[in-house]
This record gives C-alpha cells, structure tokens and sequence, in this order.
C-alpha cells in the first residue's frame, strides 16, 4: 500500500473503534514528538459542535502535540455532556504523552445530535496508541472519511533556509460543503519552524482562496474545522511574515489547501462534475461573490448540469436573485469558450451543440460577467445527482 511521508517529528494511526458500521476505520490519531505551534480556523455556524468550542481555545493555548478525532457522531448538539466527552477524549489523549488536555485537539464528524460512544472511544484511543507510527498517515486520512468515497491527503517539501521541510495535508469532506468550510476537517501538519501568527494569518488567507471557495449543496456544518501544527523539527530559523522564505512557505501552503478543496468538492456526495462558476464585472468583489454563489448552489442549475443541459436561463434567473447589483441588458454567459448570452440574451448564431458538448465534460467552466465595475469571484461547485438524494436520505 502506498504510504503518506510525513513531516519529521509527526506520527498517524487509524483504526476502526466501532462507532461506524461494518468496522471501518473511524478514529484517527496524529502525535507530534515535540510542542507545535497551532493555528486554526472553525466554522462561523452559530451552532456550534463541542470538539470546535474545545479546539478554539487549543488554538490559543499554542503547544499542541496531538489531534484526535472520530467519525460517525458529530458530537453536536449534545450539550453540558458533549463538552465532558470532548475534553475527557482529550485527557485520555494526553496522558501518554505527558502532557495537559489542553495540549490536545479534538474532532469529531458525522451524525448531529447523537452522544459518542465513550467506551468505544477510550478502547479507541488505547488502540491508536499501539498502532501510531510515521509510516500510518493513509490510515488516518481514511479514518477521516464519512460518506467520502476516497481519502484525501498530500504531502510537499520545499527548502527553507537551506532546510528541507515537508508539508502534509489530510482532510474530509463530500456532502453539507458551503463556505464559509463545509463538513470538512483538514489538519495540516510541517516540520517547519513557524512564528504563530504568522501561521495563523497564512491559514486564514490560504482557507479564503481554497475551503471557503467551494460548496457542493448551500450546507454548512457544525463541526468545520481547519487545523495547523507547525512543529519546528526541521531546524529553519523562525518563518515570520518578513522572511525571506515566506513567500514560498505561504504559497505552498495555500497551493496545498487548495488542492485539497478540490478533491472535497470532486468527491462531493453522488457529483460527477467540478464546475468552475466565474463572476467577473461585478460592481464588487462582494458582489461578484454573492452571484457566483447564487449560481453554484442552485439546485436548477445542478440539476441540469448533471442531466447535461446547458439551460442559461437558470444562471441567469440565480445572478438576478442573489443580493449582487445586476442589470439585465449587461450580462454575458459563456460555458468555457461557447458564447450563449450577450446582452442579456440568448447570441445570435450560439451553438447549442456546443454548449452541450462542454456540459458533457466531467470539468468545465461558466464565465459571467455583469459588465459594472471591477468586482469578481470564482466558486468551485457540483452537478447534483440521484445519488446525492439516496446518500442523504438516511
């Protein structure tokens, strides 16, 4: 079996504790030999799940040294005991390792409302521990997963300083994916040496142009959790924003968030299209951001897109709906190169053939502009199938 690399100083297990059925793997763990830097962003639902409240003060606490998570039961909406189950997962976490609770993040992704399973939780952690190692990063991506159909996870490695250093990403995620994040978790793990709030800044902008540019169906969870440990064991001098190395460890890092999103969203539940929505011409970047989401979570347009019908009319009933200034006579549509709306009307001479041909695609991309001002946005979407109702009907 393929292996995951990743950083020095980091270690992964994932193994099946009988929260999901049919023994999949549903706990991961990963371990860090030394004190990380931390730095996370969560979802911005008012609801939140107790692991995200746990984990935003984690993020403050800033000497992480291990993440633990499980799927099959959120652990949202469980109240007082979801908050005991979230820390006492991180009590039995740390222990091990000598540590306090607080050193310790903990997610959890999957059923809302339902209360963890704690006897399988503690026998689960205890696993994890004889099954931890450098080489079991795969088996924690896999453990991640809930209706995904494939891991996700990378690694890169760059030279900073004259230091080799490794990036790893793993993340999660197929259906109820709206920005701001998703059902999604990712943690993103670097042996480099990196000052926390410049790690904080770059995970926060690297999200922006990555988790929160895609949707699959105009959900957003309760459990959204994007988190980063920077342990430092590759030996750099510190990374700071006026480095001369920090361009190259930011746009790394945003290269890899990013690829990340995209398997998200071609994963996405029953999808079998990644659909590019681009905006431009808008009076606002704001603007622009609301039509291109407006289109990407329309049901319409999903709809017809996965019956591989490129029906223009259903953009542009979404971008005059949405909160975006748009003046009818203005708006041009293009699927890739095929022109179909000029003016606000169908083009004269438009190839429907063409149009369909490029819907037929398993990737395409729907240019728009409004024609106002300088305003633009891109969202990364789905086609909506039959499947994505039989996933969800359960």
């Amino acid at each position: 079996m393929k292996k995951l690399i990743l950083p020095k100083g980091f270690s992964a297990a994932g193994i099946a504790a009988g929260i999901k059925p049919k023994k999949k793997k549903d706990m991961a763990l990963i371990v860090s030999d030394a004190p990380s830097v931390t730095a996370g962003v969560f979802t911005t639902n008012q609801i939140k799940a107790a692991p995200v409240k746990w984990d935003i003060q984690v993020v403050e606490h800033n000497r992480s040294r291990a993440i633990v998570m499980n799927s099959g039961v959120a652990n949202a909406c469980t109240g007082t005991q979801g908050e005991t189950d979230t820390q006492a997962m991180a009590a039995l976490t740390a222990s091990p390792l000598g540590v306090e609770a607080a050193d310790v993040f903990v997610c959890s992704t999957g059923t809302i409302g339902k209360f963890l399973p704690m006897d399988k939780i503690f026998n689960g952690i205890e696993k994890l521990y004889k099954h931890l190692s450098p080489d079991n990063g795969l088996d924690a991506a896999e453990a991640m997963m809930t209706t995904d159909l494939v891991p996700k996870s990378l690694t890169v490695e760059i030279e900073i300083g004259g230091k080799p250093v490794r990036l790893t990403g793993l993340a999660k995620g197929s259906g109820m994916i709206e920005p701001n994040m998703a059902t999604m978790l990712a943690f993103i793990l670097t042996d480099a040496k990196v000052e926390k709030h410049a790690l904080q800044c770059a995970l926060r902008a690297a999200t922006d142009t990555s988790f929160n540019r895609i949707s699959v169906d105009g959900d957003q969870s309760t459990n959204d959790s994007v988190i980063a440990l920077a342990n430092g064991m590759a030996g750099n001098d510190v990374l700071t924003q006026d480095s001369a190395d920090w361009g190259l460890f930011f746009q790394t890092l945003e290269k890899m968030l990013f690829e990340l999103a995209m398997m998200i969203v071609r994963d996405g539940e029953g999808a079998t299209k990644l659909v590019t929505v681009r905006v431009i011409g808008a009076g606002s970047n704001g603007e622009a951001n609301e039509a291109a989401r407006a289109v990407a979570n329309s049901m319409l347009n999903k709809t017809a897109w996965a019956g591989k019908r490129p029906n223009w009319g259903r953009i542009m009933d979404a971008i005059g709906y949405s909160h975006a200034q748009v003046q009818e006579n203005r708006v041009d549509i293009t699927y890739d190169e095929v022109p179909l709306v000029r003016g606000g009307m169908a083009y004269p001479g438009a190839s429907i053939d063409d149009a369909i041909a490029v819907v037929a695609k398993d990737a395409f991309t729907i240019h728009i502009n409004l024609n106002l001002g300088g305003g633009e946005a891109v969202v990364y979407t789905c086609d909506c199938t039959e499947e994505y109702v039989r996933i969800n009907v359960e």
